[in-house]
This record gives C-alpha cells, structure tokens and sequence, in this order.
C-alpha cells in the first residue's frame, strides 16, 4: 500500500512522551495528507485518538494503519521496529534510530526483505538552513570546522533518567544532532581522531565531550559538547573555508557567510521529516543513514574517560 493509493496516510504513534507531543503530533496535524490514527502508550494517549497500552495489541487491532512512527527511548526501540515491520507496516524511527549500530543495521535488512520503508530520521538535518549550507560548502575547500553544542540537561530532559543509561546517549543524544548536520554538510566525509568523555560519578553517560575529527587535504574539525550550560543555549557549527566563513547557528535555523545573514526558510524540521517519510513510503524506497550514529560509536570506543562530580536532576 503506497501514499497514492490513499486519499489521507494514517500513522500510528507508538510512545507517547515529551518528544511526541512536542514535536510528532503536531506535525502530523499539521500535514494535510497525514492522519493519526491510533496511538500505543502506558501513560495516556491523545485525545480522541484510539489508544492501545499494548502495542502488539495495536498492530493486531489496526491491519489498516500502513505506517508506524516510534518515539521511545533508543533502548527499547528495536523490538517494537522489528514487530511492526514484521507485520507489514512502514516505520519512521526517532533520533537516533537504535541504541547500536548494529541493530540499526539489521532493521534496515529486515525492511529490505519485508518490502516496506525504513526512515531513520535525523530531524537537525531538515532545519532551515542545513541545505543551503551544504550547497555553499560543496565547492569549495574548507580548512577547519568548529561545533560548539552546549545546553542545559535540566531545561531539555527533566527527570528522564532514561537518558544517563546505557544506551541513552547521555550529551550525546544533543550531540549527534550537530554530527547529523555535520555528515550532511560536509563534501567529503571525516574520521574521529581523538576524544574527551566526562562523566559524572553517578552516571553511565557523559555529560560532556570534546572531539577531533580529521579529513581530507588536512581538514580539522573540533566538537565541543557540554551538557551543563545555563542561560543562552549554544547551537552552532563554524565552517572556515578558501571563500570565506559559513556559520550555522540555532541548531541550523540562521545560516551567515561572513557574518553576513543569508536568506533561508523551510517548512520546521518535524513537518519536512513527515513529508519525507510520505514521500519515501509513495516511492518504495527507505532511507536509513547511520553515520552520525558511527561518530558517537567512535567516541566511545577510542575516547578517555574523566570523572567529574555527580549530577542530580
């Protein structure tokens, strides 16, 4: 079953927590082509949307909803894509896609040999001004690259102890959204060099991190990711090239070459995840990029490890 076969798409939503109602719901409200059709949360649904605590039971319930769209934590999340695309049903993965690179890798197998769409998404990738870069960058030879990632734990995932758990990602949950924008961007690809890990002594995770990366003809590119900044939050990636210096800032909203502020727009990136996964489903293809996922896979494999003071939400 394709999206030209259907007058409306409907999506089922499976976890129903701060993400989805932030960002998931009212993108698909939003998209006049898309229509929630059910939901699959232990802690409340939608009103006036179908809800099934279980989600088996909601596979089992709705035969007739084509697309499943998963938003609980990475830990847990490959069962539940493994289900759906065993039933049939096209699937959108929230970032990041899986909590290892393998099993990210086997959906996207077990997709291929089921026939049905895959999207793992990486939602900085669709901000304003991400594609505009990337079209400023492609011709021209960049020397050095500096992400400086910083944000306030406290303010972005209150209480989710999720989070500092295997699995979780910890910074780099915040993190792997500058390397998606970071693997978008760049005309030719980059490889861990170094890295810094610190974690606080009464977590799993870091809470911080510092990265070098290199690439071609002596490209450098440094990351600084911080977990504990109050006040201004800082989301920004600094190009330095041979025709000048290309700034993306707001987590790739604004976009300056020179300091000079360049003219971009774009739809929101939740809304223009939506429209793909639509357009992927309409076309019978799948589109599952792991390279952000392999950067923070490297990290952790090659990075030092430093203790710093406990953290206490």
């Amino acid at each position: 079953m394709t999206v030209t076969e259907l007058d409306t798409l409907d999506i089922a939503l499976a976890g129903v927590g701060k993400i989805a109602r932030d960002q998931h719901i009212p993108a698909i409200a939003g998209h006049p082509g898309l229509r929630l059709a059910a939901t699959s949360s232990r802690s409340g649904g939608v009103a006036g949307v179908e809800n099934h605590e279980d989600f088996a039971a909601l596979l089992a319930a709705r035969p007739d909803i084509p697309a499943v769209s998963l938003c609980m934590p990475p830990q847990v999340r490959h069962g539940y894509a493994v289900d759906a695309i065993r039933a049939g049903r096209h699937v959108m993965l929230e970032k990041p896609p899986g909590a290892s690179v393998s099993e990210v890798l086997a959906l996207k197998a077990l997709a291929e040999k089921a026939g049905v769409t895959l999207f793992a998404t990486w939602h900085s990738r669709h901000a304003a001004g991400v594609a505009a870069a990337k079209a400023w960058l492609a011709d021209k030879t960049i020397r050095k690259v500096q992400i400086t990632w910083k944000e306030d734990v406290r303010h972005w995932h209150p209480g989710q102890d999720w989070i500092w758990e295997p699995g979780g990602l910890g910074v780099f949950d915040p993190g792997i959204n500058a390397l998606s924008i970071l693997t978008e961007i760049l005309p030719a690809p980059v490889h861990l060099s170094a890295a810094e890990l610190t974690f606080p002594e009464n977590r799993a995770q870091p809470i911080a991190a510092a990265l070098r990366f290199a690439g071609e003809d002596g490209l450098e590119v440094a990351a600084e990711f911080d977990w504990r900044q109050t006040g201004p939050q800082s989301w920004d990636i600094a190009a330095e090239t041979d025709a000048g210096r290309l700034t993306l800032s707001e987590g790739g909203a604004k976009l300056a070459i020179d300091d000079v502020p360049q003219g971009v727009a774009g739809s929101g990136e939740y809304p223009d995840l939506y429209r793909r996964f639509a357009e992927l489903i309409a076309a019978g293809q799948s589109d599952v990029d792991v390279a952000p996922l392999l950067h923070v896979a490297d990290a952790f494999l090659m990075g030092r490890r430093l203790i710093t003071e406990p953290f206490h939400d």
